[in-house]
């Protein structure tokens, strides 16, 4: 089998965790939702956190818990996985992308300027492979203009700041987006997170969660009996399972261990394929610390005299598993019919797009395994 370009670390206390859940009272609605919200504010110094079925659905909650009136337009990275500016479109806000920045390839502050109309309300910065935007800047911008932020940091659970802090502290923003799937640095199988320090956003994101449910008697027109519930929105099913939320209390135990294991990886690879002339290795912004969640080097495919699918299929014969982040969502068939976006609109994404290609990144690889990919990586040329 192939080394996979992402997959989960679970261990016995992760297996302990999650059948003692399942030997107990509750499998869903139970305990160990509220352990693994307050867990995961205790770890980034949030005050508040709802947990969901996924990162999309929290990216849903979010926006939705937002309430922005008809017409709003959002400003999210043309460089993301389309969840993020679904979430958007899924609450009729118009998703409007802005370019990146040649380096670090998150998305751009001046780009975003650029982009702003009397319609914006919302800014999505995504925090792409793990390092944290420019959220000094974004946050300035957002509150000069009024403006919405929800980070989306489905790649960035345990990334620092310039300042030091955590991400999901949501000192820059009014709400951050982290996601658990498999592939992420913490997973709960599938499941996301919002945090945020607005209590009454948060209300609202819980309501929301549970088909706008509620059987809190302060909310309630009337109250007959312990049985009686009420519907003040219209909201979804997007609840995490105690199972689901076991995993996650387990593995955010070792979440500063598995982002150490990530960055000595990193640097392991950046010594070792620098020298070559038709790869650029990852930059890490200065003062930040990225928790790595991809390591996407830049390959001239030109220069290497291969295309992309050459690449991909030598190195799977060597046994090293790759994959592409990501296609920019502005290209992407129902944004074009719908916004009539196209290629053009986000050159330097483009330009990035042609030449990205990610490389095996978990904390369970070992080092025997990164000289696999090292070595592989080294005789395309």
């Amino acid at each position: 089998m192939a080394i996979p370009y992402g997959r989960q670390w679970l261990d016995e206390e992760d297996e302990r965790a999650v059948l003692d859940t399942l030997r107990s009272d509750y499998l869903t609605q139970g305990p160990k939702i509220a352990e693994f919200e307050r867990a995961l504010c205790d770890y980034t110094g949030a005050r508040y956190c709802v947990v969901a079925a996924s990162g999309t659905a929290a990216l849903h909650l979010a926006v939705a818990a937002l309430e922005l009136p008809p017409g709003s337009e959002g400003i999210t990275s043309a460089n993301t996985f389309t969840a993020s500016a679904n979430s958007m479109a899924y609450c009729g806000v118009k998703p409007v992308f802005a370019d990146i920045d040649p380096v670090s390839y998150n998305i751009d502050p001046a780009s975003i300027a650029m982009r702003i109309t009397p319609a914006t309300r919302l800014l999505t910065p995504v925090h792409f492979a793990g390092q944290p935007a420019e959220m000094e800047a974004i946050s300035t911008l957002a509150r000069e203009r009024g403006l919405k932020v929800i980070e989306d940091a489905a790649h960035a659970i345990g990334s620092r700041y310039r300042d030091g802090g955590l991400v999901g502290n949501c000192r820059y923003a009014d709400a951050t987006v982290f996601s658990f799937h498999p592939v992420k640095t913490l997973t709960t199988g599938e499941g996301g997170a919002v945090m945020t320090n607005d209590e009454a956003l948060y209300r609202r994101m819980v309501l929301l969660r549970t088909h706008g449910i509620t059987k809190e008697p302060a909310l309630l027109t009337q109250n007959p009996g312990p049985w009686y519930y009420e519907m003040h929105a219209l909201g979804w099913h997007y609840r995490m399972t105690d199972m689901q939320a076991a995993l996650g209390v387990s593995q955010l135990k070792k979440l500063d261990r598995f982002a150490a294991r990530r960055r000595e990886i990193v640097a392991r690879y950046n010594a070792l394929l620098a020298d070559l002339p038709w790869l650029r290795t990852p930059v890490e912004a200065d003062g930040v610390a990225s928790c790595f969640h991809l390591y996407v080097p830049r390959i001239d495919f030109a220069a290497l005299g291969k295309t992309r699918v050459q690449v991909m299929r030598e190195l799977l014969d060597l046994g090293v598993g790759t994959q592409v982040h990501y296609i920019p969502v502005h290209t992407q068939p129902w944004y074009r019919e719908t916004y009539g976006y196209g290629p053009g609109d986000c050159p330097v994404a483009e330009a990035y797009y042609e030449q990205c290609l990610s490389l095996p990144l978990y904390a369970a690889l070992t080092d025997e395994e990164v000289a696999t990919v090292v070595a592989a990586v080294r005789s395309l040329a």
